[in-house]
Formats: structure tokens, C-alpha cells, sequence
């Protein structure tokens, strides 16, 4: 089995969680046994059994891809959608579905709205993404499953660690992980915070306007620019006396796994994808204004020794071996039509039950 990875957006435009999610995904596979290579577009010779497509492709992308005898897996991140007000998704739904009915093809075909029922499978993080894709976008709920991101080996070294000060956030510096009015909220609730991270472009304003900020405090807000090397961070996340994320929209956030598999009590946003993914296992700040902000911070801050350790998320190589079921389910040599249970050990539910 050859699986072929194809995505939208080049990395060195833009860094950030789906690339690590990607990089991690081939890896690993490649430790389950399986082999995966990125899409080339250049080789008319490239072949493959199975098209995983992070990101959304078009209708005729993956017409093509059928008549090449190759299944589609989607893995799209519903990161503005699954953070929107009920009625707002509610809006969009019938929206879709009204131009879907009215407007011609060529118009909603550029959209793409028709390739989650077109996919052979989809992938989402969450069960709240699993839910979305059904119910927004019609797909239909046998050919979604639910399989989590993993978290690299660095994160889950047992060591005790006598935790220090700081709460960490490991966030892009950019308007939506609202970094800097985490820091705001912490100056003005006086609770130390360790930002790691780096900005799209260091030209951004928002950034700068970050960067200014935190030289004016350095006491309470610490910022040293990113940590490329994974043992470190998991050094910082196992020694932070807790870890914090207050962006306005996430899918299902990498470094809050991370911080997970090192034990690190999380502050999350209030919104779905986080008690989807975290439920009562970590405490939750409402997306609201930073007087309240800086209140709900305190508060985790005083009261970090009595949070609910996180939950433990799985390896990569764990995701890579749910994956592969999930590939091997799809091809024509494969009794097994029902996709959920040819990942899930025994005695799992279907994510709609």
C-alpha cells in the first residue's frame, strides 16, 4: 500500500500547526510500515493507492484521482467554522445549502463544498469537527472518523520536575492566539507568562505591538522568540506551573497535546473544540474582555495545584497504525466497510452515538 500526501498551501509560506501535523502524520506511518510520499506534481509517473489531502481540493481533483483507481482521504482543519456562534453555523449551513440549490455548478464547484460527500473518507481531530462535517457540509456520517493528533516522543519522558513560575504558551504571534492580550490580562492580574513562539513575519504590526509590550514588562512577560528543540520545550512544558491558550479559534491545538503529555495543567477558551477534545480534564477562560480575562488567569494561577491533570494523548506512531487500519479499510481487497471500527479497539462507539 502507497499512500500520497497532497496539501494547498506551501510550508514556507506560512508555519504553523498543520505542518507539524503533516510531517508527524508521514512519520508516523512510515514507523507503522507504510509507504508515504508527498504528492509531486511535476511526475506524471508518481502512483499511489490512497490520496490523503490535508486541506479541502476541488470537485475535479478528485474525479480525477477515481478514474486514477485512488481513494480520497480528507483531513481538513474547520478552525473559523467550529469557533462561530450557533447561529452563525446555523447561517452558514443554509446558506450552502440554498446555493447549492440556486447557483450554478461552476460557482459552487470552485467552493468545493461537494467534496466532503465525494471523499472516501474523512478525518477529523475532534468529535465536535466530526460533527461539522456532517452537519454542515452534509457528509455523510459512515465515512467520518475520529482520530486525534498525536504528540512526538520528547513530551512524554517521566521525570519529575520541580515547577517554576511561569505559565507557557506556545502560540504563533499572530491576531487569532491572541497573545497579546494574554499579555494584557497577565500584567494587569500580575501572573507571570513565558511566551514561545514566532510571528508569520516579525514585520507584522500585531507582533510588534507584542514585542513592545513585553519589553516594557520584562518581570511579568517573558519572550525569547521560538525553541526548535522538542526535548527542551518538553523540559519548559514539565517544569511550567501551568500551560495557557486564549485564541479566538483553534481546530485542535498541537502544543496543548504536548503540554498534556507533560502533565501541564491547561487554561483553555471557552469553545467547542477544547471541551471536545479536553472535556473536564482542563480549566476553560471565556473568549470575552481582558478584565475578565485577567480574572479567570488569577484564578488558574492561585489555583493551578487543584486543576484535573490532563488527559494523556496518544503517540504518533499510534495515530500512524489508527491510520493505516483506516487506508487498508478503503481498498478494494478489504472486506470491512465500516471505517470507524477498523480503527477503534473493541467496545468503542461510532462518534455520532
Amino acid at each position: 500500500m502507497k499512500v500520497l500526501f497532497d496539501h494547498s498551501q506551501p510550508f514556507f509560506l506560512a508555519h504553523g500547526g498543520f505542518q507539524v501535523q503533516i510531517e508527524q502524520t508521514k512519520l508516523g506511518l512510515e514507523a507503522a510500515g507504510v509507504s508515504v510520499e508527498f504528492v509531486r506534481w511535476w511526475d506524471p509517473g508518481q502512483n499511489g493507492d490512497v490520496i490523503h489531502f490535508f486541506g479541502r481540493p476541488s470537485v475535479t481533483y478528485i474525479g480525477l484521482a477515481r478514474k486514477k483507481g485512488m481513494k480520497i482521504v480528507l483531513s481538513e482543519l474547520l478552525t473559523a467554522l467550529g469557533s462561530r456562534s450557533a447561529s452563525a453555523r446555523l447561517t452558514q449551513k443554509w446558506l450552502i445549502r440554498l446555493a447549492r440549490r440556486m447557483l450554478p455548478s461552476h460557482f459552487t464547484d470552485r467552493m468545493a463544498w461537494q467534496v466532503f460527500e465525494l471523499a472516501d473518507a474523512i478525518v477529523a481531530g475532534t468529535q465536535w469537527e466530526a460533527h461539522l462535517f456532517a452537519e454542515i457540509f452534509g457528509a455523510a456520517r459512515e465515512k467520518i472518523v475520529c482520530i486525534e493528533n498525536g504528540v512526538e516522543s520528547a513530551f512524554f519522558r517521566d521525570e519529575k520536575v520541580v515547577r517554576e513560575k511561569w505559565l507557557v504558551c506556545t502560540a504563533t504571534i499572530t491576531e487569532r492566539k491572541r497573545v497579546l492580550e494574554l499579555a494584557v490580562a497577565a500584567v494587569d492580574a500580575q501572573v507571570p507568562v513565558w511566551v514561545i513562539g514566532k510571528p508569520y513575519s516579525a514585520r507584522d504590526h500585531y507582533a510588534q505591538k507584542f514585542f513592545a509590550f513585553a519589553k516594557l514588562h520584562p518581570d511579568l512577560i517573558r519572550y525569547e522568540g521560538s525553541i526548535e528543540d522538542r526535548h527542551r520545550l518538553g523540559e519548559i512544558y514539565r517544569g511550567a506551573r501551568g500551560f495557557v491558550l486564549l485564541s479566538t479559534m483553534e481546530s485542535l491545538s498541537l502544543s496543548a497535546g504536548e503540554a498534556a503529555a507533560c502533565g501541564c495543567p491547561l487554561l483553555l477558551s471557552d469553545l467547542p473544540w477544547a471541551r471536545s477534545a479536553f472535556g473536564q480534564n482542563a480549566c476553560y477562560c471565556p473568549v470575552s474582555s481582558l478584565k475578565e480575562t485577567a480574572r479567570v488567569l488569577r484564578t488558574f494561577y492561585e489555583r493551578v495545584e487543584a486543576c484535573p491533570p490532563p488527559l494523556q494523548p496518544k503517540s504518533w506512531p499510534e495515530i500512524g497504525e489508527q491510520l493505516k487500519r483506516l487506508y487498508g479499510a478503503l481498498l478494494p481487497e478489504s472486506p470491512r466497510l465500516d471505517l470507524e471500527s477498523a480503527i477503534l479497539p473493541p467496545g468503542r462507539g461510532r462518534w455520532g452515538k
